[in-house]
């Protein structure tokens, strides 16, 4: 169900005889609900691959660097530099399992605990990334695309919390 008198994305229908939010925009919020976690899982499982790249190279040594383009766009930062290892634990590992926390909290569609490490991930993005850029000056292309992924899954956190509590509101509308 779809409902027409949409603006701005919230849904304005109400019953010609009792004023009220009808049943059908409940729903359309709901399937609205049910996609963006899907959308975080999806994200979330590229997070999950980008960091099991950065571990298996900082772990493996290997030879095969695809991501080091020069001496300014390069995964040596995060696979054997400076942020390699943050508090004694290697940086990607703290990737890997806040993407696995988001990915399960998406899965069971706990809203708090998933905006709460979206949260923690973008800072922590920010913080890695602005050491690379403004302290080391080098672009790690992976440690970019993690925080854009980070960045979105944020975004759809705030937009899941909206939704609930737009949610609410219509439910409160509708017990009256």
């Amino acid at each position: 169900m779809k409902c027409q008198t949409q603006v701005h994305g919230h849904c304005n229908h109400m019953h010609t005889r009792t004023g009220q939010r009808g049943i059908s925009c409940i729903l359309m919020v709901s399937m609205n609900h049910a996609r963006i976690f899907r959308w975080i899982q999806i994200l979330a499982s590229v997070g999950i691959l980008l960091a099991l790249y950065l571990l298996w190279e900082q772990l493996s040594h290997s030879p095969f660097q695809p991501c080091n383009i020069n001496s300014v766009v390069n995964c040596n930062a995060i696979i054997s530099g400076a942020v390699s290892h943050t508090l004694g634990i290697p940086t990607p590992l703290y990737g890997l399992i806040g993407y696995i926390v988001i990915f399960i909290s998406s899965t069971f569609q706990w809203k708090r605990i998933l905006l709460a490490m979206a949260s923690f991930g973008l800072a922590f993005c920010l913080w890695i990334g602005g050491r690379e850029l403004f302290q080391l000056h080098v672009v790690c292309p992976v440690c970019i695309i993690c925080q854009l992924v980070m960045i979105t899954v944020f975004v759809l956190g705030i937009l899941l919390q909206r939704v609930s509590v737009h949610t609410m509101d219509m439910s409160d509308t509708l017990s009256v």
